[in-house]
């Protein structure tokens, strides 16, 4: 729990860093902001949400799901149905549940209203999911096959670092136009009535 903590920390260190470089390449800063300094309130908010969510949620769901997959369906280990299953149900179910978390928490945390962290989740929540989706299977396919239950959060963790760097960038990016894309392509339609 502690190194999902500190991992989320760094993370978003790395994150607020890219986006200074990055805005500092688009656009001119007043001379104030021009040398880049760390939001520390947004550091500690993002490591209570690795120390308090990912690290025990994390630690809890990949014991329950090994042990749900060993014993309730009863997949041999290792197998390519356990693996499969398990990398399903993981992307189904904790990495959807993940991300919901992160960004409500992490509106609460910077002070936002529920009607404003309801918009930055219709904002948010599409692209993260699309864009992860392509990556976290491939990291939990490794991690399934041949890491022990007991270290796969710990291996999680260290992708995970770079998760919390694309989370936190991805949430300070606010209404990019790439969003915006992802979103009109793979969101509901609304229905005008």
């Amino acid at each position: 729990m502690i190194s999902s903590g500190l991992i989320w920390g760094f993370g978003d260190i790395a994150a607020q860093s890219i986006t200074h470089l990055t805005l500092k390449g688009h656009r001119q800063f007043p001379d104030e902001c021009k040398e880049f300094r760390i939001n520390w309130k947004r550091v500690a908010a993002t490591s209570l949400f690795g120390f308090g969510f990912v690290g025990p949620v994390g630690h809890f769901w990949y014991e329950g799901l090994d042990r749900f997959i060993r014993h309730r369906l009863k997949f041999q280990p290792n197998s390519v149905r356990f693996v499969g299953t398990k990398v399903a149900l993981d992307g189904i179910i904790f990495g959807p549940l993940d991300l919901l978390v992160f960004f409500s928490y992490m509106g609460f945390a910077n002070g936002k209203t529920a009607p404003q962290i309801k918009e930055d989740v219709k904002r948010d929540f599409l692209p993260a999911l699309v864009l992860e989706g392509g990556i976290w299977p491939i990291v939990q396919v490794a991690n399934f096959r041949y890491v022990p239950v007991r270290n796969q959060l710990l291996y999680v963790n260290f992708f995970c670092l770079l998760d919390s760097c694309f989370l936190s960038w991805l949430e300070q990016q606010e209404d990019a136009p790439w969003k915006q894309w992802i979103t009109s392509h793979f969101g509901s339609k609304e229905k005008t009535s």
